[in-house]
């Protein structure tokens, strides 16, 4: 297979190994985090989890992305890229153990968040900072493979930490400080596997000139803002955009309410909720890989704009009709579903972007896309809160949700009309 042989040519590369170490570790002990903090939230015995406490759990997990990432390379432009792994990752070992700390002092919830925001908000540098690093390490003829295979590893990666939370929860009890140092000493390992490069090798070079740190930060916000007035100028990029937020935001719901029905109506224990939350979170990944597949041929054939107006149609009909049932076999159909209409509909809509976007504001686009994405979906958490009964159970989500994609794929048929 291609991929196996690309993989395998980049492998000889020594420095390549260990970058690539560096983000496996890293973004597994990402996984293993996230889930431990979300678990906290929702399935710990002696708290009454509410859909409120769930939205500021994905409050504190995307919103430093979509906050933080836009000047997180002003930053990266002046610190050694591999003194950021180093001290980045044991930044968050540190602040982790403390979130370990916190859980077992029972502390007030604000304090366990900002612990939390803590980790989440040097994440962001560690992630731009090892894309960036990747040019120093791969030949120019090699980095479009290696561009293509290291995000997807540490996407694995972090899949594979989030199974290993799992696993560790129901091991060792409802232990979710245990959970937390295992996400701690895997920041640690990365951190450490970063010491196997020398200072130099990560750049950045030195300019001759730089501007001022508060002038490289407005002249970031001037770029966004430009990115912005540009993207309203590309019509299709700006549509699609706007579809594939409502979307994210649909998902985002479902999920909430997913974690809801998990806790109360579909379990009596908590390892039984968190077991039906695993299948669920399994079924909505199976998705998305189905879409990663099957995507590419079907925006062949159909067009970026046809294939999201088929994942939005088929959502718009499939939800009422799977979630209202609010049954556990039904639910789990509807999150494969809805995994791979959401996937698909991003597929689509980064080629949309790719192709309407000039390459002078391509970048600072994709930046604003990943602050729509984030924040739409901690916006469904929110709305959710203020919806969902104590069990979950709520006609009146699946019916704003149902009727979302409804709109959605019929704004997606105008555009595909205008075009």
């Amino acid at each position: 297979m291609p991929v196996v042989r690309d993989l395998r040519v980049l492998l000889r590369l020594r420095n390549f190994r260990r970058l690539l170490a560096v983000r496996l570790l890293s973004q597994c002990a990402d996984g293993v985090y996230q889930v431990a903090l979300a678990t906290y939230v929702v399935f710990s015995p002696e708290k009454e989890t509410s859909a409120g406490a769930i939205a500021a759990a994905m409050a504190v997990l995307l919103l430093p992305y979509s906050l933080v990432g836009p000047f997180a390379g002003v930053l990266l432009d002046r610190w050694r890229r591999r003194q950021v792994f180093f001290f980045g990752n044991l930044l968050r070992a540190l602040l982790a153990g403390g979130t370990a700390l916190l859980i077992l002092a029972s502390v007030p919830d604000w304090l366990f968040y900002v612990s939390a925001l803590s980790v989440t908000a040097v994440n962001r540098f560690v992630l731009a900072g090892l894309s960036a690093a990747l040019p120093r390490v791969v030949d120019d003829e090699r980095l479009v493979v290696a561009n293509s295979l290291s995000p997807t590893a540490g996407t694995l990666a972090a899949t594979v930490g989030g199974g290993l939370a799992f696993g560790t929860r129901l091991v060792v009890g409802d232990s979710d400080a245990v959970v937390v140092l295992l996400g701690a000493a895997l920041y640690l390992c990365s951190g450490l596997a970063s010491l196997r490069m020398s200072r130099e090798l990560l750049g950045p070079d030195r300019a001759p000139t730089r501007p001022g740190l508060l002038d490289a930060l407005s002249s970031t916000a001037r770029g966004l803002a430009g990115g912005l007035r540009h993207l309203f100028e590309r019509r299709p990029a700006a549509r699609a955009l706007a579809a594939v937020s409502v979307m994210r935001f649909c998902y985002g719901a479902l999920f909430v309410t997913v974690l809801m029905l998990s806790r109360y109506a579909w379990s009596t224990t908590e390892s039984e909720g968190l077991a039906v939350l695993g299948l669920a979170v399994a079924a909505s990944g199976a998705g998305f890989f189905a879409s990663a597949v099957i995507s590419p041929w079907t925006i062949g054939r159909l067009g970026p704009f046809g294939w999201m107006t088929v994942c939005a149609s088929a959502a718009a009909v499939l939800t009422p009709a799977l979630g209202l049932t609010f049954a556990r076999t039904p639910f789990l159909l509807a999150a494969f579903v809805l995994g791979m209409a959401t996937q698909g509909a991003k597929i689509a809509t980064d080629t949309v972007v790719q192709t309407a976007v000039d390459d002078a504001y391509r970048g600072r686009v994709f930046s604003l896309y990943d602050v729509l994405f984030n924040v739409a979906f901690v916006s469904a958490a929110g709305v959710a809160a203020l919806m969902l009964p104590p069990d979950g159970r709520s006609p009146a989500i699946v019916a704003l949700v149902g009727g979302l994609y409804a709109v959605v794929a019929l704004a997606l048929v105008r555009t595909r009309r205008k075009g």
